[in-house]
């Protein structure tokens, strides 16, 4: 798949992208990591992009075979998203197994369907994996807040960015699926995505940071991501921003 290249870096980058019923925003996630996947800093690895369709009725799939993205279905009624996130890092780390890449030499980077990467994101992964680290935490940014209550975006912004009042040193606390990577022997070391339909991401985190591994906690190359009010997810960030706009109507009052 590539020439290979020395030291701590890797040779393929697999994105993994869980999806249920995402035909609406699909596209725009798709074309954001199209525009990340050709920054010429790439040269020499492999990106492979995979959609999880994770018990979707509507036309993800479709959507996301028409972005030129590889497809893992999982059938019935959906709703796990640790398990579609495991599905596609299977699915990317035998990929590059068939093509003689070992699992050291792959750097999984998880995103959402909801949510746009920016053009730099794939390059600040591969910058990660270079210095050796086994992980990467990033942070979000909320894309549009139409339909949510005034004061939500100013609330959001003073309780995500409290940990900044710490000082210049200071490390975000974070975790976001949206905006993860992971180095794909760390990742089966410690079992992968735990197949849980939320948290999954927390989970991933607890077990690395159990076995030492060493995680990059950066602020830098923050993912877009929906603030839609109804969440496909009960609980994760979609709950994070229930709690966020109840606390906004009870100051209101």
């Amino acid at each position: 798949m590539t020439a290979g290249r020395a030291g701590n870096g890797v040779d393929v980058i697999g994105v993994l992208v869980p999806a249920r019923d995402e035909e609406e925003l699909l596209p725009a996630c798709l074309g954001a990591l199209a525009v990340a996947a050709a920054a010429p800093e790439l040269a020499g690895v492999a990106v492979e992009v995979v959609v999880v369709a994770d018990g979707c009725t509507d036309r993800t799939v479709e959507r996301a075979r028409a972005a030129g993205a590889d497809v893992v279905s999982r059938p019935g009624s959906g709703g796990n998203v640790g398990a579609a996130r495991h599905a596609g890092a299977r699915h990317l780390l035998a990929t590059a197994a068939a093509s003689w890449v070992p699992a050291d030499r792959v750097w999984l980077a998880s995103t959402d369907a909801d949510s746009q990467v920016p053009p730099d994101w794939l390059v600040l992964h591969l910058a990660a994996a270079g210095t050796g680290v086994h992980g990467l935490l990033g942070t979000v940014a909320v894309a549009d807040w139409t339909g949510h209550p005034p004061g939500a975006a100013a609330e959001f912004g003073r309780s995500y960015d409290a940990w900044r009042a710490a000082g210049a040193d200071a490390l975000h606390p974070h975790v976001h699926g949206a905006n993860l990577g992971v180095r794909g022997s760390a990742y089966l070391g410690v079992g992968g995505f735990p197949a849980w339909p939320a948290d999954e991401d927390r989970g991933l985190v607890a077990a690395l940071e159990g076995a030492g591994a060493r995680l990059l906690r950066t602020a830098a190359g923050p993912v877009l991501t929906s603030a839609r009010r109804v969440a496909r997810a009960p609980a994760g960030f979609g709950r994070d921003m229930a709690r966020l706009v109840s606390r906004v109507r009870e100051h209101a009052r």
